[in-house]
């Protein structure tokens, strides 16, 4: 059983510093972090940058709200026996939180709040699910180190299925995060970096598996994918600004402009008017025949008509009320065709009163 130091020793050097009981029941222990070991089946390698940790050790400093999980050396060394250089002579042994060692290590902290519990060190399936389920349902673990941890599952429960079914998971879940440990280093960096995304990360997985591919055949797989993916879209630029560039132009709806020179379309706005039933139109005006040239050569100067000998211009359709109006509607400014309608619209308005 170990020695109990004083209180006093607390904050010694080394070994001297005692373990204090914080609770009662002996569970809740300020451990000095001489006396603290990180497990060697972490699959976590990656806990942020020297100055990242020390920002968390100087956090713990000032409050620490959650405790380290930690079984006793003996518990630990049942498991793997094979450890024990590699833990050192230490009391305890982490289960999870690393990073929060690692951060008050970096911070010169004297100890780190653990609660000891050998029950986790039941077996090894118990142990592992321990250590990797904390990272598994954080967001944002890497799903490189995501894929290690379950294939370290994978090896303590038995099959994938197992793994799957303790965690409510569907078998593919397992599968396709195996698939990852399967890349090279360097589609490794890529997929922690994030330039691959997982569904290609996951395919090359799958192939480099299956296909046994070295880390040239995978990188050149990944390098014709790139590829394949700039063709890809640039394409689809090259079909927007085609269909932009033919539909420039066409009415919003869709539906071809209305030709004003039909019948049942507003010759003015473009729009259909009028009914629907064939039946209650009215007829269309007769074709216009082609207009003539004024034929008395010394005829009483017009406005607008040109002088003997020069190309005369087309007689006005005066006998032909929808001509003259189509006339009237292609050659007249805007302007002086508004004044045109407001003089009509005044001389009905006089008409219909007398």
């Amino acid at each position: 059983m170990m020695a109990t130091r004083e209180f006093d020793d607390f904050f010694g050097d080394g070994d001297d510093i005692p373990v204090v009981d914080t609770r009662a029941d002996g569970r809740l222990l300020r451990v000095p972090l001489g006396r603290l070991s990180a497990n060697r089946v972490n699959p976590r390698a990656d806990f942020g940058t020297e100055a990242e940790l020390i920002d968390l050790g100087k956090s713990l400093q000032r409050r620490q709200i959650q405790a380290c999980p930690a079984v006793s050396r003996s518990a630990y060394l049942k498991l793997w026996p094979d450890h024990a250089e590699k833990i050192g002579d230490v009391d305890y042994v982490l289960v999870a939180g690393e990073r929060r060692y690692r951060g008050a290590t970096a911070a010169g902290n004297p100890a780190l709040d653990c609660v000891v519990d050998d029950g986790l060190a039941k077996d090894r399936k118990v142990f592992m699910e321990a250590v990797v389920s904390e990272n598994v349902d954080r967001q944002n673990f890497d799903p490189i180190e995501e894929a290690y941890a379950v294939r370290a599952l994978v090896a303590e429960f038995g099959s994938n299925r197992a793994v799957a079914q303790h965690f409510e998971r569907v078998d593919g879940w397992v599968t396709q995060r195996i698939l990852l440990t399967h890349l090279a280093s360097e589609a490794q960096d890529m997929v922690r970096k994030k330039t691959m995304p997982l569904e290609a990360a996951r395919s090359l997985g799958k192939l480099a598996r299956d296909n046994e591919w070295d880390p040239s055949e995978q990188l050149a797989w990944w390098q014709g994918q790139q590829e394949q993916r700039a063709a890809a879209s640039a394409e689809r630029s090259a079909a927007k600004k085609a269909a932009k560039k033919s539909t420039a132009g066409t009415p919003p709806t869709g539906e071809p402009a209305a030709d004003p020179e039909q019948p049942g379309a507003d010759p003015f706005y473009g729009r259909k008017t009028g009914p629907a039933d064939p039946a209650s139109a009215e007829p269309a005006p007769r074709k216009q025949e082609p207009l003539v040239e004024a034929e008395q050569e010394h005829a009483p100067a017009v406005p607008g008509q040109a002088k003997p000998g020069e190309q005369q211009p087309k007689s006005f359709p005066y006998e032909d009320g929808a001509a003259a109006a189509r006339h009237l509607i292609h050659t007249m400014p805007a302007g002086e065709f508004t004044k045109m309608l407001d003089l009509l619209n005044k001389s009905e308005r006089a008409v219909t009163a007398a």
